[in-house]
C-alpha cells in the first residue's frame, strides 16, 4: 500500500520536471547585420505567444511568424561545411535535428544551435546588408535537418535586440 502511495506521488512529479515552462515571448538567435557586417544577436519578436484556439493545437502555445514564400527542406550530410555565404532572402531556418555552428568572418562570435525545440533562427545577413556573411557547419556524426522559410518580401519581424551574441538555453526557455 505505501509503495502505491509513492508511486502516485512520484510519476506526477517526474512529469513536471520534464516539462518546460511556456515563454511569454519568442526568443531567437538571429544572424543580422550592421556596418556592412554580420552580427549574431538574441532577439525577442514582438508578437506574443497566445492560447491557440485552432483544432488540433487548441490550447497550446502559438505566436505568428508573418507570412511567408516558398519553403525548402533540406537534408545536410554529417561534417557538412556550408562555408561563408549571405542569407539569401531574410528566412526563418528551423533546425528539426542534428547541430549547427555559424561564425563571423571578422568575429571571435558563433552560434551553436541545437536541432528541435530551440532550433529555429533568423537569417537576415542578405548581401544587400552584409559584405560577407557568415559560415556555417554541420559537425554532427549524424544528418541536420533545416527547413528554410522565406519572409514575404524579405520583411523582418518586430523586434527588440535583447543583446549581441547568440541566445542562451534559459532566455529561449523564458
Amino acid at each position: 500500500m505505501r509503495l502505491a502511495s509513492l508511486f502516485i506521488f512520484i510519476v506526477p512529479a517526474l512529469t513536471l520536471l520534464n516539462t518546460l515552462p511556456v515563454p511569454s515571448r519568442l526568443n531567437i538567435t538571429t544572424i543580422a547585420a550592421a556596418n556592412g557586417q554580420s552580427t549574431i544577436e538574441c532577439w525577442q519578436l514582438s508578437a506574443p505567444l497566445v492560447q491557440s484556439s485552432q483544432a488540433g493545437t487548441s490550447g497550446a502555445a502559438v505566436t505568428q511568424l508573418g507570412e511567408t514564400g516558398a519553403t525548402s527542406y533540406t537534408l545536410l550530410p554529417p561534417q557538412f561545411d556550408g562555408g561563408l555565404h549571405n542569407a539569401p532572402v531574410v528566412q526563418w531556418v528551423s533546425f528539426v535535428s542534428g547541430l549547427a555552428v555559424i561564425s563571423l568572418p571578422n568575429s571571435t562570435e558563433s552560434a551553436t544551435i541545437h536541432g528541435g525545440r530551440n532550433g529555429l533562427i533568423l537569417a537576415a545577413d542578405t548581401r544587400n546588408v552584409s559584405t560577407l556573411g557568415h559560415k556555417t557547419v554541420y559537425p554532427s556524426k549524424e544528418e541536420t535537418v533545416g527547413i528554410q522559410i522565406p519572409t514575404r518580401n524579405n520583411d523582418i519581424p518586430a523586434h527588440t535586440v535583447l543583446h549581441a551574441g547568440p541566445c542562451d538555453r534559459e532566455e529561449m526557455d523564458q
